[in-house]
């Protein structure tokens, strides 16, 4: 029986569902300390080559497919093939596996600062360890501790998700409000000073080259993640033909603004000499310091005096570390899962072996194991590599960022296919000719390859030949795990031919 007066989607309404999906704040002050104000041009480009095309294209893929309950392998598997979209999909889940290597160490930052309203990992030492190798250690133990408890079907917990989701949106008012009071006490003085090159080089030696430049793309673009959301709006939305496209260009052009007017902000009240000077400082921990510098500014600028300032920072560190913290968590427990079980329900049940399939409680507890080893090992090999704290978080946020973008390639490369298929109703289509949708994916397909190929290579260019060793590593190592997997199947479907033929 179909619903009725179903209350769909307004413009207003779609604009608001995009940003809350796909807006980070920490994506702003982490742009600040790579790129100083040179990281806003990058923001726009990214919109106009990838958020929109990319949001269309996935508009296009979820109105055709609404019924399907395999999610993006059934979008790949009808427009490409079984193996294509197999491999694709399999991409997908393991950068949420590289998010959680990432998540289980970086995440003690955040309850470092949630407690003492600062960063104190550098001086954790346990069991004659140094702290990086302290830091992998713990985030062994969480790993274990997350998939523990997932596997007891305690799902529930993701509920702090929502708090704070909303605690970290209220972030960006405390930024925009903070600053500009800093702004009007200091007589409208900068801490970063604006000159005439500043929106298009970086104060930063370590981007002064066209290739470090280029690969800073990269953060633009995984800075408009979330967007695969976007395909299941279509059919929410009020005369969606006309509504969707207009509220995704205004959405792109809203995060883009906001991204831009973040970053701007940030040389309100952090001067970017200062905080390159502080060895302590790395991209791990950056997006805390400078809003405990804020804090900080803030006391100042009100004429408090030095410790009740220093306090004030430590406050507003405190808070953004708290809401991060709730928000982390339910989101480790969510994708401890999520992603494991959409893989294995979503594919053809010949791809695993019976003790992979196996479902407890709701959740896949074998395979959710096998999981939490990967995540280990991985945690394990990066955090013993013998390198110092910044090198450590530096590699782990570049390889979860282009972890997380090669899904968008597979995506993207499928939509051409997907066009094709004249079999395949599409109710609703922004990419009216063939030639449109070709000329869409070339785009995305350029700026988003370019952009990782530039982060890659970047490094060894520099001489840091391990982290491109990382970036390349992990998708070389889950694409053999993918083929191993799809061989497997193959000889699975062949012996059981046989049988039927006997």
């Amino acid at each position: 029986m179909k619903e009725k007066n179903v209350k769909k989607m307004s413009l207003i309404s779609l604009i608001l569902m995009i940003f809350t999906s796909v807006f980070g704040f920490t994506n702003i002050p982490r742009s600040f300390y790579l790129m100083g104000y040179g990281a806003i041009p990058w923001y726009i480009i990214s919109a106009v080559l990838f958020f929109i095309p990319y949001a269309f294209m996935m508009a296009e893929y979820g109105a055709a497919f609404k019924d399907e309950k395999g999610g993006i392998f059934s979008w790949m598997k009808r427009s490409v093939g079984l193996k294509y979209a197999f491999i694709g999909t399999f991409m997908w889940y393991a950068s949420y596996v590289v998010w959680m290597v990432n998540i289980s160490s970086s995440i003690w930052i955040v309850i470092s600062t949630a407690i003492f309203g600062e960063d104190l990992t550098s001086k954790l030492h346990l069991l004659g360890l140094n702290s990086t190798q302290t830091l992998g250690l713990l985030g062994v133990c969480l790993i274990i501790l997350i998939t523990f408890t997932a596997t007891k079907g305690l799902e529930k917990i993701t509920k702090v998700t929502s708090i704070g989701g909303l605690a970290v949106t209220l972030l960006n008012l405390v930024l925009l409000f903070g600053s500009l009071l800093v702004l009007a006490l200091n007589g409208g003085e900068f801490a970063q000073p604006i000159v005439a090159n500043s929106f298009i080089a970086s104060p930063n030696p370590a981007y002064g080259t066209p290739m470090m430049v280029a690969s800073f793309m990269v953060f633009s673009i995984f800075a408009f993640g979330g967007i695969e959301a976007v395909g299941g709006l279509v059919d929410k939305t009020q005369n969606a033909e006309k509504t969707f496209p207009k509220g995704v260009t205004i959405a792109a052009i809203v995060i883009a603004i906001g991204y831009a007017i973040g970053i701007f902000l940030c040389g309100i009240f952090t001067n970017w000499s200062a905080i390159l000077s502080d060895p302590s400082v790395h991209m791990g921990n950056v997006a805390y310091v400078m809003m405990q510098n804020l804090g900080y500014q803030v006391g100042t600028a009100l004429n408090l005096s030095e410790p009740v300032a220093i306090n004030v920072g430590l406050w507003m560190s405190r808070y953004m570390g708290i809401s991060m913290v709730l928000a982390l968590v339910g989101a480790f427990f969510a994708l401890c899962y999520s992603p494991l079980k959409q893989l294995i329900e979503g594919t053809p049940d010949e791809m695993w072996p019976e003790k992979v399939k196996v479902i407890k409680g709701g959740m896949p507890v074998n395979a959710m194991w096998y999981q939490c080893a990967i995540v280990a090992v991985f945690i394990v090999m990066i955090s013993f590599g013998g390198e110092g704290a910044s090198a450590f978080f530096s590699k782990l946020i570049l390889m979860t960022n282009v972890a997380m973008t090669i899904p968008y390639l597979f995506l993207a490369i499928a939509f051409p296919f997907f066009k094709g298929k004249t079999e395949i109703n599409k109710p609703f289509e922004i990419y009216k000719t063939h030639r449109a949708s070709k000329i869409a994916t070339f785009f995305i397909v350029a700026s988003v390859g370019f952009a990782n190929i530039s982060t890659i290579i970047a490094p060894a260019i520099g001489g840091d030949l391990p982290s491109t060793l990382w970036m390349i590593g992990g998708p070389v190592f889950f694409t053999i795990i993918a083929l191993t997997i799809y061989k497997r199947y193959e000889k699975v479907m062949e012996a059981k031919k046989r049988i039927k033929m006997v």
